[in-house]
């Protein structure tokens, strides 16, 4: 499951901008990456930081937005991959940061943490490379059992 948690100041996006700027995410992982995954996976919060709560260098700002990922269901096979997933993600962010004239930071983590994660208490069939499970996950778009779930 890719985690992307937006710290943003209040108001800064309106409820369309939310809605368009996750689907813009979830279209990477369902319809442009060469492995797609079930949209269910792709979570996105927005989370408000109140003016007198959010510094940069030290001062307060009003511009920012800071935007960490946590890849759970596919790490990158190499520093290639890394370049191209960061290109689409900015292309994705780029009507909601910079042609709205403001400042940001992506963090993409991309640590394996199959063994100790799960979806409704079933390990994800690509852990333990049960491809079967795994289509069936994408064509459900939900966890559920499958064939060689322990």
């Amino acid at each position: 499951m890719p985690l992307h948690r937006f710290y943003v100041p209040p108001n800064l996006y309106s409820a369309e901008d939310k809605a368009k700027l996750a689907e813009a995410i979830t279209d990477i992982y369902t319809k442009r990456i060469t492995a797609p995954i079930p949209a269910f996976y792709v979570v996105v919060l927005f989370i408000d930081v109140k003016q007198e709560d959010y510094f940069v260098g030290g001062k307060p700002t009003k511009d920012f937005v800071r935007v960490v990922v946590h890849h759970l269901a596919r790490q990158f096979p190499n520093d290639e991959r890394k370049l191209v997933f960061m290109d689409m993600y900015e292309a994705a962010l780029k009507p909601f940061t910079k042609d709205r004239g403001l400042n940001w930071e992506v963090e993409v983590s991309d640590g394996d943490v199959t063994q100790a994660w799960r979806e409704n208490g079933i390990i994800p069939p690509h852990a333990i490379g049960d491809r079967e499970g795994e289509s069936l996950w994408l064509k459900e778009n939900k966890p559920v059992l499958y064939g060689s779930h322990p």
